[in-house]
């Protein structure tokens, strides 16, 4: 038996409100599941589990707060794969907050969920496990051949229920019914985003530096390779500039990790934490997984359904948490140079600005090229400007050469 805690969901939240279960005692849960929603200072968060087993009890029930770490459900699994642990906490009821136990154990890594194989021709319906079904939901579109594509999941921020799958099955319509408003409390989000980069600045020595690099190639580049696909299928620069720093930090492993402390921690992956603004104001920084290894397309793929998911309020725990260096761009609002600002525990935050078009000597002439200024802010305590300088060109030669990309 392990016990599934709520997790930490960025390096400012103290508690979380479980707004809902997607789950139910008994139920079979496999690792990637979406099992509950909980609500923070950053928006309602889709909270992934991380073992495969099956639910033996709540701990806390809907509507109640508690703090990171507090154990919410107990998952009984195969005992070879986790050691027995014992937990004695009991169901919270809602609006009141629980007290975390003394021991920690059991807590999950965060990883994102394997990819499913393609499904064989004729076969039933499969289910993705990255769809937005509960898990009795899955098993039952699999049992009895559901298209889910044609239900409307009534579960929250869409998620596709068994009451669902049940109702389309007999042809019957989804109930009229008010659910719990959840969403973007913008206020409460500016105070989150004040209070980590107040104690960045507090507790981080930052160290700034600034590259200006020629990326006429890499302009050049992305026209050919756009000019016969559909918008929809394009590649943009900031694909271009998230996967170079990807690279670049594989080659450079200490600005990519954490420093608790006073310790850095390198990360064995690198997950790009990717600054999303959000209509109305507020900005998340949800992560981009193991981008070193995805080709530009499947990481655009990636980028434009994280843009929707986040500006929808739908980001995932596993996405919030786990950022190893964030990258950030205001180039569309016309701002030519970035200082951003360390967001702990990460040591590192890469920032693009405006592509503009300025005079450039090339081998000894003047010519107009199209040029990009890129910043770095590192924490002192892991690195200094010697090695960082090395790292902001070596982001510099990938954008100057894009078939390396």
């Amino acid at each position: 038996m392990v016990d599934f805690r709520m997790p930490s969901l960025g390096a400012d939240m103290e508690a979380g409100t479980l707004v809902e279960w997607l789950v139910k005692p008994g139920d079979r849960v496999e690792r990637g599941d979406i099992v509950a929603v909980v609500e923070t200072q950053k928006g309602a968060i889709e909270v992934e589990i991380f073992e495969t087993g099956q639910v033996e009890r709540f701990l806390v029930g809907p509507n109640a707060k508690v703090p990171v770490g507090t154990p919410l459900a107990q998952i009984r699994i195969e005992p070879q794969t986790a050691p027995e642990t014992a937990s004695g906490a009991v169901l919270v009821p809602a609006g009141q907050v629980a007290r975390p136990l003394p021991a920690m154990r059991g807590l999950p890594s965060i990883a994102p969920a394997a990819p499913m194989p393609e499904p064989a021709v004729g076969a039933a319906p499969a289910v993705s496990r990255r769809a937005r079904l509960s898990p009795a939901a899955r098993r039952l579109a699999e049992q009895r051949g559901v298209d889910v594509s044609l239900i409307a999941g009534s579960g929250p921020s869409g998620t596709i229920t068994f009451a669902d799958v049940e109702r389309q099955l007999h042809g019957i319509p989804p109930p009229l019914e008010k659910k719990r408003a959840i969403g973007l409390d913008l206020d409460a989000m500016r105070t989150a985003i004040a209070a980590a980069t107040a104690r960045s600045k507090r507790d981080i020595p930052h160290y700034y530096l600034e590259h200006q690099v020629d990326i006429t190639a890499c302009e050049q580049w992305i026209g050919r390779t756009n000019a016969a696909r559909p918008p929809d299928q394009r590649i943009l620069f900031s694909a271009l500039a998230i996967k170079s720093v990807a690279l670049a930090a594989r080659r450079f492993p200490v600005f990519n990790g954490f420093c608790r402390k006073d310790k850095f921690e390198p990360a064995a992956a690198i997950h790009i934490g990717t600054a999303i603004s959000i209509r109305g104001g507020g900005l998340a920084a949800p992560a981009l997984h193991d981008v070193d290894r995805l080709s530009l397309d499947e990481l655009m793929i990636r980028m434009r359904d994280l843009v929707q998911r986040t500006r929808a309020g739908r980001i995932r725990s596993s996405e919030m948490s786990d950022a190893t260096i964030t990258v950030s761009s205001l180039g569309e609002r016309g701002v030519e140079k970035l200082y951003g600002i360390i967001y702990p525990p990460q040591v590192a935050i890469v920032g693009f600005g405006r592509l503009v078009v300025r005079p450039w000597v090339i081998d000894g002439t003047v010519e107009p090229r199209s040029l990009v200024t890129i910043t770095l802010a590192a924490d002192h305590r892991v690195s200094d400007g010697h090695v960082g300088g090395l790292f902001l060109t070596e982001i510099g030669k990938l954008l100057e050469e894009p078939d390396r990309l």
